[in-house]
């Protein structure tokens, strides 16, 4: 069975309520209306059962409301709504003219249709996954519509030309795309950073003969190898993870898509981890080399530290407001991509109340008794037949325009791209070559981060501009689309009531001028109702637009004030932590402290970024379920603003479309909650693992920072109380909740081994002293 949308169901049952006590040849005109929207669509296979069990509750889904098939049977609908086979006036049957033959499928995919026909209407197997009857799906389906395939798209303009009904999936890919984009280049702004500020001070020192010219240059080849090596390292477990489940390039599933971001953020979060464990390498191997003082060696470290917080700063700063703007660029898309299908929409839906006004005036016809009823259906079968046949070349060829001018377009997109890209790199090197003192680190940061924000700024308005005009042409395609449909309809209409009924009927060729012009005053209010008809369904869908975008803004700011919390949960710890130590001094504790807040601002950077992640991911699951109520919404508005008055059979149904509304509203909220909550979990999980990163990190610091100490304290003490300088320092350390008794135990049994060698090699060079002097 050929099953049809809620708003097909909707039209037939008003209008058998309306005129089932019209004669038979009117069920051929209504007859059309369905096939209109079946008459070119590339018609597939049902989507693929993997089990016997699932075609099972396939079968099983919910009929009808009953309230609404009780309406249909007391309309007397004695054939099924979308049979294909009509019966005649006569008693024949004429079987549907507009269907295209099969094609093959992807499997589970969604099928691109033919633009022919409703231009915009869905596969069969987009109709089984939104439901023929109104209800929303099982969990059953919603499990295998999170595995179905969908579009993989790399740009806007893609989804333009894309038949999917699943296009709200191909958008939130492309946010998921932008937001990884964005990571990626505020990670390689982080490392660019901090490599050119090491480099600042360290040639601070050079110049203070505290280093020498090899040593600095070994030190900064090594960190720039090393931070070459963990980026390729990231860079071949993404692939592997794009790769991983892609059984097919040009398509993907939600529930790959899942899967990959969750991977991602695990190969980012373990790229965070050892990007700073280099850092801080980094510094030790300078210090271990360099002849400066432990003083000036912690202000140094201190002071790098600082101006990496101040890095973490702006680029939090940046990614909150990029996000915003890629938030707000899929809004944008989402209102262009309502234009381009509401013209799609609009042509079919046009030309069918076109027909209609022919069709009643063939009944007046009729009536009169100047045409009989089978000459009036063969009239208005060889009517249709012709024009949809025309209308499907048209839209063919529109559709073949559009995709060569995308194609085009794109083509245009990545050659400026690229002009960017090296104009770019060139500014970005030209600023990374000047020499920077380290009273100019502060300048430096400013002016790198302002250009790398001008570049993606200028790369942000290049591709905004061009989905723009993308969305223009593609429209002035659809509406010259609309023009010929409309030219070829009334050249048929004038063949009609110029040619064909004077040599059919016993009328002049004077009266049916008089019928043509009849038919084209009666188009005027009708062009006027569609008018009205489209700007409040555009109303409706702005609505609901700015719904979600509250939605998204109230979202944001919990989002903040969770973090917020959770920082300053983190700072008090820490704090407490230091606060129990004690035995350290002012310089080391502020280091801690600041070494913690730097490791926190990227921690809560990168979670950000995932909770972004999985807000668009649960749109997506929830995606289908709210256009299919958003859809059902929108027809009842529509229809029941269009019905000033109302009998009691239509009053009733409308109550019971109301009642269903609110039912499948109270499932949806249900299924959102639910996912919801399960992302949240999935996400304080992750959460806690990056914590761990957090603690583990704070212990070393902690430790090193104890081994300074004890360095120092060892200089003030003779080595007769020793073993007791050594118990203090363990019971000191074990207190803290980021150091454990055995790491500080190695910690501090490590320094006294280096501390015996110390004191045995001053001892040599002492004894020989002596000795040179006896001498």
């Amino acid at each position: 069975m050929f099953p049809v949308n809620l708003y097909d169901l909707q039209c037939y049952i008003l209008c058998f309520l309306l005129e089932f006590q019209k004669d038979d040849s009117q069920r051929l005109l209504e007859s059309f209306s369905t096939d209109e929207k079946e008459h070119t669509l590339v018609k597939s296979k049902a989507e693929p059962y993997s089990s016997k069990e699932e075609m099972v509750l396939e079968e099983s889904e919910p009929p009808l409301n009953s309230n609404i098939a009780a309406f249909a049977l007391k309309a007397k609908v004695i054939y099924p709504i979308n049979q294909k086979f009509r019966p005649l006036a006569d008693g024949s049957s004429n079987p549907s003219l507009h269907e295209n033959p099969k094609q093959a499928v992807l499997p589970n995919q969604v099928v691109e249709t033919s633009m022919s026909g409703s231009l915009g209407s869905l596969s069969q197997g987009d109709k089984e996954d939104c439901s023929s009857s109104t209800s929303i799906h099982s969990t059953t389906s919603d499990d295998r519509f999170q595995a179905r395939a969908f579009l993989k798209v790399a740009s806007f303009p893609e989804v333009l030309t894309c038949e999917s009904f699943d296009v709200k999936l191909c958008l939130c890919s492309l946010t998921l795309k932008d937001l990884m984009l964005l990571d990626t280049e505020l990670r390689k702004e982080k490392h660019v950073m901090f490599i050119q500020i090491f480099k600042i001070y360290l040639t601070d020192f050079h110049r203070k003969k505290k280093i020498t010219d090899d040593l600095l240059k070994k030190i900064l080849l090594n960190q720039e190898n090393d931070f070459e090596e963990l980026q390729k390292q990231l860079d071949s477990r993404l692939q592997n993870t794009e790769m991983s489940g892609a059984h097919n390039s040009e398509f993907q599933t939600l529930e790959d898509l899942e899967r990959r971001e969750r991977e991602y953020s695990e190969h980012v979060i373990d790229n965070m981890e050892a990007f700073w464990k280099q850092t801080d390498k980094a510094q030790q191997d300078f210090l271990d080399q360099s002849k400066c003082s432990s003083a000036k060696a912690t202000k140094m470290m201190m002071d790098l530290t600082e101006k990496m917080i101040a890095v973490e700063s702006l680029l939090s700063e940046s990614h909150d407001l990029q996000a915003m703007d890629i938030q707000e660029r899929l809004f944008n898309w989402e209102l262009m991509v309502k234009m381009i299908d509401s013209l799609k929409s609009s042509i079919p839906e046009e030309c069918k109340g076109r027909l209609n006004t022919v069709s009643n005036i063939l009944d007046h016809l009729t009536v009169k008794n100047n045409l009989s009823v089978r000459q009036k259906e063969e009239l208005l079968t060889d009517l249709h037949k012709a024009f949809w046949e025309q209308l499907a070349h048209y839209s063919n060829e529109c559709m073949q325009q559009s995709k060569d001018l995308i194609l085009e377009r794109l083509e245009c997109r990545a050659k400026k791209k690229e002009e960017f890209k090296r104009r770019q790199e060139a500014e970005q090197e030209s600023l990374l070559s000047k020499t920077f003192l380290t009273e100019d680190v502060n300048n430096f940061l400013k002016a790198y981060h302002e250009l790398i924000e001008k570049h993606w700024q200028a790369q942000w308005d290049l591709e905004e501009e061009d989905d723009c005009e993308s969305t223009e042409a593609v429209a002035d395609l659809y509406k010259e689309l609309y023009s010929k449909a409309s030219h070829a309809l009334a050249e048929l209409v004038t063949d009609l009531f110029l040619q064909t009924l004077p040599a059919v009927t016993s009328l002049s060729v004077r009266e049916c001028e008089l019928l043509k012009e009849e038919w084209q005053e009666n188009l005027v209010p009708q062009l006027e109702k569609w008018e009205n008809h489209h700007q409040r369904r555009w109303k409706l869908f702005q609505e609901q637009l700015l719904q979600e975008k509250e939605l998204w803004m109230t979202e944001y700011a919990l989002s903040a004030v969770m973090q917020k919390h959770l920082s300053e949960k983190q700072e008090k710890i820490i704090q407490g932590v230091v606060s129990r130590l004690g035995c350290l001094s002012d310089e080391s504790v502020s280091y801690i402290l600041q070494k913690h807040r730097l490791l926190l601002c990227s921690v809560l950077r990168r979670l950000t970024f995932r909770r972004l992640g999985m807000a668009a991911l649960a749109r997506m699951r929830l995606s289908r379920k709210k256009s299919s109520l958003q859809e059902l919404r929108e027809q009842h508005t529509l229809q029941k603003g269009s019905s000033l008055c109302q009998d009691e059979d239509q009053w009733q149904l409308q109550k019971a479309v109301e009642s269903h509304i609110r039912e499948e509203e109270e499932k949806l909220e249900e299924e959102t909650q639910e996912t919801n909550l399960e992302f949240h979990q999935q996400l304080v999980t992750e959460i806690q693992e990056a914590l761990q990163f957090l603690q583990q990190h704070m212990e070393q610091v902690i430790g090193q920072t104890l081994l300074q100490y004890a360095r120092g304290e060892a200089k003030k003490k003779s080595s007769d109380d020793g073993q007791d300088f050594k118990e203090r320092l363990v019971e000191s350390a074990v207190e803290s909740v980021y150091g454990t008794s055995n790491n500080i135990n190695r910690l501090v049994q490590n320094y006294y081994q280096q501390l015996g060698k110390i004191t045995e090699g001053y001892e040599g060079k002492k004894l020989q002293h002596l000795k040179s002097l006896q001498g």
